[in-house]
């Protein structure tokens, strides 16, 4: 056999940058993988590129995530987050892409008990034998402490030069990044929406409300506040310019805008099909968050498609806010 070759699922963190190194010292070919979801925003791997000097791939997980979110089998984490699901899902991706350049093994910067849902001793072969991976993933930064995966007992990978990391520290990654001269690397903190408070809300929200949900409905919960109204029909008023942009860019022909007639205030978003009563009160809210707010009366816009007309309409933030 010739050089060993690895794909790297590469997240552009410590960790996973860490993974690939220690690999790539042992004479092993990595293919890094990046992948992004509605979810998670895709980083800027330029610098991780040149530092790792390996090709990529970027990968967007679209209409496949948002049906993991639908429907995990493994359950959610504190917010919306179903972590052991959606790394199931990349290291089936990772899968094909390893078949697709013929490499044996893939690579993770996962850490023994750093993440409480996905990343425990119990659930890293549950995951290998969803994703049909079983003894093919390695762990490089915990890997003494796990069992000997197929490129450690085929001796493309010398096990004793692993590491055996685990827990929430990074004591240790921190170090060996100052030895190895890495400076630019994301921050583990954050990222993903899934798991903040807010979102998962609305998130949730939208499951009950719309379960046949798709990616511009996602799109939209980032966007503004976010109302019910009486009847239960959600409407969205942007907080900014570039909010309301978003709305803007976001509407399509069965949808409904309104806005203060001279342009100045909050962009309402409605979706199709409105009825008179929730149009008003549409109009309401945005006459609310207009500049003449304080006015008995305000004149409002709305526009669908190519449709359009105005009305006036007392300023009354209506429904709740979720």
């Amino acid at each position: 056999m010739g050089k060993p070759k690895a794909v790297a699922l590469v997240s552009g963190g410590l960790d996973s940058i860490l993974a690939v190194y220690l690999v790539k010292l042992q004479g092993v070919e990595v293919i890094g993988v990046n992948f992004h979801t509605p979810f998670l925003t895709l980083k800027d791997m330029e610098k991780v590129r040149e530092f790792l000097g390996i090709p990529f791939k970027e990968i967007f997980l679209g209409e496949e995530m948002i049906e993991v979110i639908k429907n995990p089998c493994y359950g959610y984490g504190q917010g919306m987050n179903p972590c052991i699901d959606c790394r199931i899902l990349m290291l089936k991706k990772a899968k094909e892409i390893m078949e697709e350049v013929g490499a044996e093994f893939v690579i993770t910067g996962e850490v023994l008990g750093q993440r409480p849902m996905s990343q425990r001793r119990e659930v890293f072969p549950l995951m290998e034998r969803e994703a049909g991976l079983e003894k093919r993933v390695l762990r490089p930064l915990s890997a003494k402490l796990l069992p000997p995966t197929i490129p450690e007992e085929e001796g493309w990978i010398k096990r004793e030069e692993l590491l055996d990391i685990q827990g929430r520290g990074r004591k240790i990654q921190l170090a060996l990044a100052e030895k190895i001269g890495l400076t630019n690397y994301s921050s583990p903190a954050g990222g993903c929406l899934l798991t903040d408070p807010i979102f998962s809300r609305r998130l949730k929200d939208l499951m009950e409300k719309n379960p046949n949900f798709g990616l511009k409905e996602v799109e939209l919960l980032k966007v503004g506040r976010h109302f019910r109204l009486p009847s239960g029909k959600k409407l969205i008023v942007g907080r900014n310019r570039e909010e309301n942009r978003k709305l803007l860019s976001l509407a399509g022909p069965e949808d409904y805008l309104l806005q203060e007639i001279e342009g100045k205030g909050a962009v309402v978003f409605l979706s199709s099909p409105v009825d008179e009563e929730e149009l008003l009160e549409g109009g309401a809210i945005a006459a609310f968050y207009s500049k003449k707010r304080s006015w008995e009366l305000v004149e409002v816009k709305w526009k669908r498609g190519k449709e359009e007309g105005r009305f006036w309409v007392e300023p009354e933030r209506k429904g709740r806010m979720i």
